[in-house]
């Protein structure tokens, strides 16, 4: 059998049977996806602008700052207005963030554009993973959230492959097709997902409509912790990786081609790999892949030429496929149904916080100490982080079975 026969055996297997909603949204974050071009070439229009290396990292830290209220901001609508709602708010906004970025005259309004841009471009998210957990019955999640991330890393690949051409003719057209995507995203949403879409109502909750109802979760605030140490080390990827590449006096191209190999390895691996973990205990599951993810991270220490930085990619990369698995499905079992807004705006939050720390800690490592303890850091961290996940895999799988009034009793046992 061919391969690509096998990847659509895989896929009819694995991924069918999902609700008419779901591909609704899986589209259009598909769309969406391939369109964002601004932010991850933001450096480069910054540079195209005069802006200063300063001056830069200001701004980037405003982008991330911003990013850290956006998926509150997100959760807390998503459970009271609607999901659809806010997903429809979400994509609307980030369009005129992306234009008050493009006009901005200047760094101080360009870090305020910036900040505006991270927070209205992270509120859809947590939406539309609520969104999911409603439509999607709870042996399903799993296969649904997996999809998702699949689709994410090829609109991922699609956009890194366009945006590099199209910003060689003008950054305009980076900003230009990010809005249009957006708003078409908007479009799918408001034609494919009923306005009446059944979804849990909205309940009196003790200490207010906030985030308290995460914050007395005891199961919840240590998923958090231990997803913040691992998130942490996979962020590695994205700042770390590349100061090892260039301290080893590789070209930037390099780095290129480990971004390349990692969509091949997760748009190839994920159909297949799913399959094979479906059955398994979610969180043990999530416990391999944080151990993965450790251990390739940590091999990074060991590679000095192009071909060893490549095989430290398989290694981790098969480890965000294995994360990708149940990742999402995990914080939708933990959730109360009518909190599923903020649970998931919670976990996304962890993400933005890891993107702040991430490059912080790897910089001040490899300028103090030196990078080696930043490797072995990884790997130790990565460890500890999946025996540790492993102690919790009896709780949550007894809150996924519970029925909405025992959960209320679980979240504070």
């Amino acid at each position: 059998m061919s391969t690509s026969a096998s990847l659509r055996t895989a896929m009819e297997k694995n991924f069918g049977g999902l609700p008419r909603p779901f591909w609704i949204l899986f589209v259009g974050m598909i769309a969406n996806r391939i369109g964002t071009m601004v932010v991850p070439f933001l450096v480069f229009f910054l540079g195209s602008r005069g802006i200063s290396t300063e001056q830069t990292g200001t701004i980037v830290v405003a982008l991330g700052a911003g990013g850290m209220f956006g998926p509150v901001l997100g959760g807390l609508l998503a459970d009271r207005i609607g999901r659809r709602q806010a997903v429809l708010i979400g994509l609307v906004a980030t369009p005129a963030g992306l234009g008050c970025l493009y006009a901005a005259p200047g760094p101080a309004t360009l870090a305020v554009a910036a900040a505006l841009l991270g927070l209205m471009s992270s509120i859809y998210r947590p939406a539309a993973s609520a969104l999911v957990g409603d439509v999607v019955h709870t042996e399903q999640r799993g296969k649904a959230f997996s999809l998702l991330h699949w689709g994410f890393n090829i609109g991922t690949a699609v956009a890194s492959a366009a945006a590099g051409y199209l910003a060689g003719r003008g950054f305009w057209l980076l900003f230009l097709l990010d809005g249009l995507t957006c708003l078409a995203y908007a479009v799918i949403v408001v034609r494919g997902i009923p306005k009446d879409l059944p979804r849990p109502a909205v309940v009196k909750e003790k200490g207010g409509a906030g985030y308290g109802v995460v914050l007395r979760d005891r199961l919840m605030l240590t998923h958090m912790g231990l997803s913040a140490l691992g998130i942490t080390i996979y962020t590695m990827t994205e700042f770390a990786i590349p100061m090892s590449i260039r301290d080893d006096g590789l070209s930037p191209a390099v780095y290129g081609l480990v971004g390349v190999a990692n969509a091949v390895i997760v748009i190839a691996c994920q159909p297949l790999i799913y399959g094979r973990l479906a059955h398994l205990p979610r969180m043990k599951v999530l416990a391999a892949s944080w151990a993965l993810i450790g251990v390739g991270v940590a091999m990074t220490g060991l590679a000095h030429r192009p071909w060893q930085y490549m095989l430290t990619v398989v290694v981790w990369s098969v480890g965000e496929v294995v994360n990708g698995v149940v990742a999402g499905a995990i914080v939708t079992d933990l959730a109360p149904e009518e909190a599923r807004g903020r649970y998931q705006g919670a976990l996304a939050w962890v993400w933005q916080l890891a993107r702040l720390i991430a490059p912080a800690t790897a910089t001040w490592l490899f300028s103090t100490v030196g990078p080696s303890t930043l490797w072995t850091a990884c790997a130790v961290i990565g460890i500890l982080t999946a025996f540790a996940t492993l102690r919790l895999t009896g709780p949550v799988a007894r809150r996924a079975q519970a029925t909405p009034a025992e959960t209320k009793t679980l979240e504070t046992a």
